[in-house]
């Protein structure tokens, strides 16, 4: 009797001395696991993809309504003449492949992707072909779009990776048009500015409030940024020849007089032949990368140095993608490039 009181106070003694450890072990497990649950992943306490430039809006992208897309797009083939039914989806996803390499960052790609969108719906609003197509591309020599078929050969053995990519891209932002006064804004676009877009005037002689010069001196790194053509003065003057001019083969340095430029540095007029034309007027006619520049005769031969790539007006791709890089947004690439729109949808 004696021995199992002995034993039964031991006992008592034991638990006395683990219960308030278990407890503590208890109520340690409970707070960590409520810590857990309300605390803050580390990745969302970062700031917000994208950033800003000097004059855009900060602030999360527009979402008013829109209800003038269309599920499918009438696109003129060039080499067949046909009027195709595109899918939007499929279009965007063409489009985007034609004109971004995949390389290049997604939010570059996004603000192409919204760009694409836009424009086609702006030509069809304004649209005066007779077959009723909204514009025209060249899928088999990739211009405008390629079609699944011409990605299946352009991509390869890549396809399917790229695809995948691509098209979780152009459904983010299926939806998404950018607007001016709520009707899709002209949202042209090309490769490289020569440091400043131009604005539209300049080029196609109508304004538009969002489509004038900003800053894009990213462009200035770009890949071929400035490129040096030598032409043969006979070259010229079968070109020159075949837009109805008479060169005096006589005098070749007297072809062109020093030009008159834009603000953004554009070649707006020059004396071509004693004929006035525009810095348009002569890059179709020879060929130039971009209407920024000079032109110098030496020993039978001109050569003509241009800076940028495309007409120079809205969204520099070149500089969406450097802006990308930097960490800025579609919206905000957008924002900056086409100022006083509205991303709706």
């Amino acid at each position: 009797m004696k021995k199992a009181f002995l034993l039964l106070c031991t006992l008592l003694l034991v638990l006395g001395s683990l219960l308030p450890l278990a407890g503590y072990r208890l109520a340690k497990a409970v707070l960590r696991e409520a810590a857990a649950s309300s605390e803050v992943p580390a990745s969302s306490a970062l700031p917000a993809p994208g950033g800003s430039l000097p004059g855009t809006d900060t602030g999360s992208p527009e979402t008013a309504a829109f209800t003038g897309d269309a599920e499918v797009f009438l696109i003129e083939d060039q080499s067949t003449g046909e009027v195709q039914q595109v899918p939007r989806r499929d279009y965007l996803i063409g489009a985007v492949a034609a004109e971004m390499p995949l390389s290049w960052p997604d939010e570059a790609l996004k603000a192409q992707a919204v760009a694409a969108h836009s424009y086609v719906l702006y030509c069809r609003d304004h649209a005066t072909a007779a077959n009723g197509a909204w514009l025209s591309a060249d899928p088999a020599r990739r211009q405008g779009y390629l079609t699944d078929a011409v990605l299946h050969s352009y991509w390869g053995t890549r396809y399917d990776a790229n695809y995948i990519r691509l098209s979780a891209l152009v459904d983010s932002v299926l939806t998404q048009v950018l607007c001016y006064e709520g009707a899709p804004a002209g949202t042209s676009y090309f490769a490289i500015s020569n440091g400043r877009t131009e604005a539209s005037e300049n080029v196609w002689g109508s304004s538009l409030p969002y489509l004038v010069a900003v800053d894009s001196s990213t462009d200035l790194q770009a890949d071929h940024y400035e490129v040096t053509l030598t032409l043969s003065s006979a070259q010229v003057q079968a070109a020159l020849a075949a837009q109805g001019l008479t060169p005096d083969a006589a005098a070749p340095e007297q072809w062109f007089s020093s030009p008159t430029r834009t603000a953004s540095g554009y070649v707006a007029r020059l004396s071509v032949c004693g004929v006035e034309r525009s810095g348009a007027f002569l890059r179709r006619a020879l060929g130039l990368r971009s209407t920024d520049f000079t032109i110098r005769y030496e020993n039978g031969q001109f050569y003509i140095t241009t800076h940028g790539y495309g007409h120079g007006v809205g969204l520099s791709q070149w500089g969406a993608k450097a802006f990308a890089e930097q960490g800025l947004s579609y919206d905000a690439i957008l924002a900056h490039y086409f100022p006083g729109t509205t991303l709706c949808g």
